[in-house]
């Protein structure tokens, strides 16, 4: 009985993954940025989070927007470069076909085979084995402006929900540093499920993503104890250090 040898790539997945990383990882960064910069404000608890919350709506739309334009972007230049290749191959169809003989010959085929290969491409679609070999566009790797913008979306959205989750829940005393301990941990996780999902090592992946997202929150504003008496210069006081 034959035996069926199946292998699974994770190449397909480079499209989606890139934009759900990029935005997980600018969800859980920003927004985190967000919170500790308002609380260090000493702004109320409901006011950080509402900031939090306005933060994950409007950073998951700019996401989504911003990915379309910028992979739409790419794909209007794939669909330029495919009609000019088609109107390459109506004008000068044998030129291409000794363009294609030449990429196969520089790929280590002998002339005699890359002209037998390169003609039965170009028999069953010669367009496609242009694309592929001439201009680097597949299928699985082509520009989906749609799917990225939806997954820059939806996993901004989820990973600004993290450590808006945990401003909700934190008491306001311990908020910045809760929040910027549970962003590096989301980071961190979210660095290894990522290089799992892609098959690279997860401790690289892991360490690569919680270092960057450490040093962003390593300029994070400190809480400073809140005013209980008013300052010595405003109207009222004894006068300013200076007079006393």
């Amino acid at each position: 009985m034959a035996r069926h040898h199946r292998e699974r790539h994770r190449t397909g997945r480079i499209g989606w993954l890139r934009a759900a990383v990029l935005g997980a990882n600018d969800g859980i960064v920003s927004t985190a940025s967000l919170v500790l910069g308002v609380a260090a404000a000493q702004a109320t608890h409901s006011n950080v989070v509402v900031a939090g919350v306005a933060g994950l709506v409007a950073g998951a739309m700019s996401m989504a927007a911003g990915e379309y334009v910028s992979v739409q972007s790419q794909a209007d230049t794939e669909q330029a470069e495919l009609a000019r290749e088609r109107t390459e191959l109506h004008a000068d169809a044998q030129g291409e076909h000794e363009e294609l003989m030449a990429i196969y010959v520089g790929r280590g085929l002998d002339p005699a085979l890359a002209h037998q290969v390169a003609e039965q491409l170009m028999a069953h679609d010669a367009l496609g084995a242009h694309a592929r070999d001439e201009l680097g566009i597949t299928e699985t790797l082509r520009a989906r402006p749609l799917q990225a913008a939806w997954a820059s979306a939806c996993s901004f959205a989820g990973g600004a929900a993290l450590p808006l989750l945990v401003t909700a829940l934190t008491p306001e005393a311990q908020l910045i540093p809760v929040v910027s301990g549970s962003s590096l941990a989301c980071l961190a996780l979210l660095g290894g499920v990522a290089a799992r999902v892609g098959g690279a090592r997860v401790m690289v992946g892991t360490l690569r993503v919680t270092f960057w997202g450490g040093a962003d929150h390593g300029g994070a504003p400190r809480r400073h104890p809140r005013t209980r008496h008013a300052p010595r210069w405003l109207p009222g006081a004894a006068g300013p250090w200076w007079a006393r």
